[in-house]
């Protein structure tokens, strides 16, 4: 008999309200894939982007018109235990704890997902719970991936980190500073306590007072909200920093313009491949050396209030969604 779960899926762009729960067959692992039962996941910025189908041209990937069926099941972050593998896996072990990243493939919206074991996923550490785990996995990647491999941040540089207080925020401002820099950071002004808690020099409470007006010159300016540009951005950059935004299409253009043109650059790009970024988050999670922030729970029954939250642009760090509980 085929088993089933549950899943939570869209079969049109729109409002929370087109995420409906549904039964969907188990998958079975394949060649060298793992089962996971996945006992945690999140709701992001960038999964509510994918529910409307914005920005237009990223339904290139996800269908112009509806989204495809291999993207009808959201969840981009997971983490849960290995409860079967397919017959040339070799890495994991039913049992296994493991935590990851499921990239364009999404689906961590369900009680199962298959992944091949070179997907980007790893083991948690003992003392790392489900929801923890989860919740680490995209905003710390997507930070060490602009801060680490674009901007190459090196100790006394100076970096600014716009969003400070959100889940790509509070992992840039710890990685940041971890890596020996000046960090200063921009959010509002009920979240300054807490960024400044995270390790940043200086907060501008973006509510009262201009970055941009500051005096400041900085190494690097990473936006992890898409709250700003290069154009208003260049006069705190140093004569070589770099601007690094998360999202924007006009900023690919831009990179590729400022490589040849001289002065601030804008270096910009997509983590897919996580492999070196989760091994380092496992060992600073497995040393409590990083602040996890979570901001809320939901079950998996109330993704759509999760999606309505987050939506509204006020969540701090992350929201957690429990499949299974623990």
């Amino acid at each position: 008999m085929m088993l089933r779960m549950r899943a939570v899926m869209f079969k049109a762009y729109g409002p929370p309200e087109v995420l409906t729960q549904v039964d969907l067959p188990t998958p079975v692992p394949a060649g060298d894939q793992v089962l996971v039962r996945v006992h945690a996941t999140t709701v992001t910025s960038a999964e509510c982007g994918m529910r409307r189908g914005e920005p237009r041209w990223g339904r290139v990937i996800l269908g112009p018109r509806r989204p495809r069926r291999g993207v009808r099941v959201l969840g981009l972050e997971f983490a849960g235990d290995v409860t079967a593998v397919g017959p040339t896996a070799q890495r994991y072990q039913i049992g296994d704890r493991v935590f990851g990243f499921t990239g364009f493939a999404v689906g961590a919206n369900a009680e199962f997902k298959c992944l091949s074991e070179r997907a980007s996923f790893t083991t948690i550490p003992p003392n790392v719970t489900y929801a923890d785990a989860a919740a680490s996995v995209d905003g710390f990647t997507t930070a060490w991936y602009f801060l680490r491999e674009l901007a190459r941040l090196r100790a006394g540089q100076r970096v600014l980190v716009i969003g400070g207080s959100g889940s790509v925020g509070t992992y840039a401002v710890q990685l940041a500073k971890q890596a020996g820099a000046v960090v200063h950071a921009v959010c509002s002004g009920r979240n300054v306590k807490l960024v400044e808690s995270l390790g940043a020099d200086r907060v501008f409470d973006y509510t009262a007072e201009d970055f941009t007006a500051s005096g400041e010159r900085y190494d690097a300016v990473f936006d992890t909200v898409g709250r700003s540009s290069f154009a208003r951005c260049r006069r705190v950059l140093a004569p070589r920093g770099c601007y690094l935004p998360t999202t924007g299409l006009v900023n690919n253009v831009l990179a590729l313009r400022t490589a040849v043109t001289g002065g601030p650059r804008v270096r910009t790009g997509m983590s897919v491949r996580k492999h070196a970024a989760l091994a380092e988050l496992r060992e600073l999670i497995g040393q409590d050396r990083l602040r996890i922030v979570v901001d809320r729970t939901y079950r998996l029954a109330e993704i759509v209030e999760a999606h309505r939250y987050v939506e509204g642009g006020h969540k701090v760090g992350n929201v957690v969604i429990t499949v299974v509980d623990d």
